[in-house]
């Protein structure tokens, strides 16, 4: 068999070929089963029983077709769930925009062990296959529905009805999905660890209030963009789910300090916390959360406006274990809130990301001050006009695996006598 990565180089001898038939069926299925979805294809190719061994559905619980989503249509997914039937566990469709509500419900039907499936950004996916999955796949856990935006609150009362084992829900984008069908499905599918709904505009406290009050081993959750979110539906959320380790805030402009000492008083296992653009957040706000959150890796604080170096001094000194961090966008940050972060128990071991771009009162000092952060593997200086060429050098002569991204103006180069003016362009430089 040729192909563009695979080339037979000698046929088999007939001593050969006897051990491949002599060899136990389970055996050769053990052997293919560490095959990916193209090497089991060309296999599949080779002889009459090769074929028979490549497409056993035994081999194909795991299938992820995200590689070939221009390609796949209806038909190969059903095909794919005939062949397949029970064995299969795990199937991604990410990005396959040709496949609809025909070739799942076939697919529902066929392999109803399903326990993970992502449909994100198949577009033409509506309530239809919730129903299918409803009725035949009970053992689903993980779904991935996001950006499917023909998807309403029937689709959530559907998993609700029939996939109770459900812990993984990621509707983000799906602009149709109401506090209604929050309800219902926090209801039916309690055990709910993960819930992410980006963008879900019509998202707002009383969905928070009927997780809490329902799914209450709730440890993932992000409400990117709920506008109508504030103080109260977080609190809610916060006193019912205490083992809370990511919440993703950003763009729910209401949220005011009290969500942080909400979170401060109820989540002291947070791990990940993305707040940006929540710009009524302070420095009493952050000192709050830092008393008690000790756990914290990872923060993003971009456009929180009103943060100074006092925010930094209480992170720095309330949270060790801090290895990634933005602060883009808060321009009131100078060099002494980084020397806080520098100094602190996280620089030397953890600090592994810092972002600073567009932090205008940010000095060469600042480097300076980041030289004991032996971790660190990148810093974000775009538009940080204090900053100098020679500063970075100096920091990377103390890290010199460190990536530094920075933008310089370039230099208005003096008048030329007798010749035309070099041209010069803005450009990124990353050094």
């Amino acid at each position: 068999m040729k192909s563009s990565s695979f080339k037979l180089s000698k046929p088999w001898t007939e001593e050969e070929a006897l051990i491949i038939r002599k060899l136990p069926k389970e055996l050769l299925l053990r052997v293919f089963s560490f095959l990916d979805i193209v090497s089991l294809c060309r296999c599949a190719q080779v002889a009459k029983y090769w074929n028979i061994l490549a497409l056993d559905g035994s081999n194909w619980q795991y299938v992820d077709l995200f590689s070939f989503q221009r390609d796949v249509e209806g038909v190969v997914v059903e095909n794919i769930a005939k062949r397949c039937g029970g064995f299969l566990k795990q199937l991604s469709l990410k990005g396959c925009q040709s496949v609809g509500d025909s070739a799942m419900r076939t697919f529902s039907q066929y392999c109803n062990n399903i326990e993970d499936l992502n449909l994100n950004q198949c577009k033409r996916i509506t309530d239809s296959t919730c129903l299918a999955l409803s009725r035949h796949c009970v053992k689903l856990q993980r779904l991935n529905l996001s950006s499917c935006p023909a998807i309403t609150d029937q689709a959530l009362k559907a998993l609700a009805d029939g996939c109770p084992q459900l812990i993984y829900i990621d509707l983000s984008w799906c602009d149709l999905v109401s506090q209604n069908g929050v309800e219902v499905l926090a209801k039916g599918c309690s055990g709910l660890m993960t819930f992410l709904c980006r963008g879900c505009v019509l998202i707002g406290d009383d969905a928070l209030t009927h997780l809490a009050r329902f799914c209450s081993r709730l440890h993932t959750v992000n409400i990117q963009g709920c506008l109508e979110v504030t103080d109260v539906g977080v609190a809610r959320l916060a006193r019912s789910c205490p083992e809370m380790r990511y919440l993703c805030l950003s763009g729910c402009g209401h949220l005011t300090d009290a969500t942080l000492s909400s979170l401060s008083q109820h989540c002291p296992h947070l791990a990940t916390l993305e707040v940006a653009r929540c710009s009524l957040f302070t420095d009493v706000g952050f000192q709050a959360l830092a008393r008690n959150c000790h756990l914290l890796k990872r923060m993003d604080l971009e456009e929180c406006v009103l943060i100074t170096d006092a925010a930094l001094s209480y992170l720095a000194s309330g949270c060790p274990r801090l290895e990634k961090m933005s602060l883009s966008h808060c321009e009131l940050i100078t060099d002494e809130g980084i020397r806080h972060v520098g100094m602190s128990p996280c620089a030397a071991e953890h600090l592994a990301v810092l972002e600073l771009d567009n932090c205008p009162l940010i000095t060469d000092l600042a480097l300076d001050n980041l030289i004991s952060c032996h971790s660190l593997q990148r810093i974000e200086l775009y538009d940080c006009q204090l900053i100098t060429r020679a500063g970075i050098r100096r920091l990377r002569s103390y890290l010199p695996n460190v990536r530094v991204h920075a933008y310089f103006a370039p230099v208005t180069p003096p008048p030329s006598v007798g010749g035309s003016r070099q041209r010069y362009c803005r450009c990124c430089v990353i050094l």
